[in-house]
């Protein structure tokens, strides 16, 4: 079985910006077609795995979104340069020159000359409408022959690599989500569950408004389900971690107790959240916390689907959010594995998560 770091490497190198995830969809299909009992694929993009337990029970949705966000070509210029706008929460501070891959041609967002930037150039970013990408060519006509076209997506080009010298760290582009993504896949390798229904939903276009997830939902309608994502942490020295993130790297798992400015995003249930706290404890698996009002994930539509799923989301801390260097720590994936394991595991005695239930 392949380790989380190497499934982490090949699932990365596949540029699957929102809505164009169809190359790893494919490819994750491929490989989970002898594992699982069943594999499907709806039309909105979103991949089923199912492992099916030998005993009726519950069924429990664990759900990593697939795409990652990127640049959309949106014009050609005259002479060969691209113009694009953003797909998702990208940083444009972090784009000037910086390597990209359109339809497998390499490319750079092109940058000023610093010789001829002003002082003012110097310290802030152009708007995105003033970016362009060079692809190498001189005309419209050589872009066309080249195979690029409006629409297609624009990939960052930052191969996750490992490093760390204190704990064992992985940086590169799309850590979120297919840090998500090949934990799952390793999940459903373990074998089938004791009893119940497990389903693997790889979502689509997370990045985008959490959509792929909301019919995902209403597909399954499961008795719990969890979405296995990332989440900024706030343990750099641009941040104060009890102003802004109480979360670290390397500290554990995150659950989500709220999402969203003023929780609007999403509220965890609250027998979720008790029943993975004693699970966490059981298993020794740290866990943390948080209260995040900058974003929100898939657990939040799977939850308002159909007539309600109880739901939290299980979140993998990274530095760098939305940027090409995304970082991580490879004990915190390893860890939320071994919580999930456990999960799976205890599926023949899954507690009720009826809203007025203790839990």
């Amino acid at each position: 079985m392949p380790s989380l770091l190497q499934r982490l490497t090949d699932l990365a190198a596949i540029d699957a910006v929102a809505g164009h995830e169809r190359t790893l969809v494919g490819r994750l299909r491929d490989a989970l077609a002898g594992v699982c009992d069943e594999v499907e694929v709806d039309a909105v993009g979103n991949l089923y795995a199912v492992r099916q337990g030998e005993r009726q029970g519950p069924s429990v949705m664990i759900a990593a979104h697939t795409d990652e966000i990127g640049l959309l070509v949106k014009a050609v210029e005259p002479d060969g340069f691209l113009r694009f706008e953003t797909i998702g929460g990208v940083i444009a501070s972090s784009l000037p020159a910086r390597l990209v891959r359109v339809r497998a041609h390499l490319g750079v967002v092109g940058v000023k000359a610093g010789h001829y930037q002003t002082p003012a150039e110097r310290t802030s970013a152009p708007a995105v409408a003033d970016m362009y990408v060079d692809v190498g060519a001189a005309s419209a006509a050589s872009v066309t022959a080249m195979g690029i076209e409006v629409g297609d997506p624009i990939a960052f080009v930052s191969e996750v690599r490992a490093f760390g010298h204190d704990a064992p760290l992985v940086v590169g582009k799309a850590i979120d989500d297919r840090l998500g993504c090949a934990i799952l896949a390793q999940l459903l390798e373990d074998g089938p569950p004791p009893a119940g229904r497990l389903i693997a939903a790889f979502t689509s276009q997370e990045e985008v408004g959490l959509r792929g997830a909301g019919v995902a939902g209403r597909r399954w309608q499961p008795d719990l389900a969890l979405a296995l994502d990332t989440m900024p942490s706030g343990d750099t020295p641009d941040m104060q971690r009890k102003r802004d993130l109480d979360v670290a790297i390397g500290a554990g798992p995150v659950v989500q107790v709220a999402a969203g400015p003023g929780g609007r995003g999403f509220l965890v249930h609250q027998g979720v959240r008790r029943y993975l706290r004693r699970l966490a404890e059981t298993k020794g698996v740290p866990l943390q916390e948080a209260v995040f009002a900058g974003g929100n994930n898939d657990a939040a539509a799977i939850a308002w689907s159909g007539l309600g799923v109880p739901a939290a989301s299980l979140c993998l801390p990274r530095r760098y959010s939305h940027s090409p260097v995304e970082v991580a720590d490879l004990r915190d994936a390893e860890a939320a594995l071994t919580l999930l394991r456990g999960v799976v595991a205890s599926m023949d005695a899954l507690p009720a998560f009826g809203f007025l239930d203790e839990g």
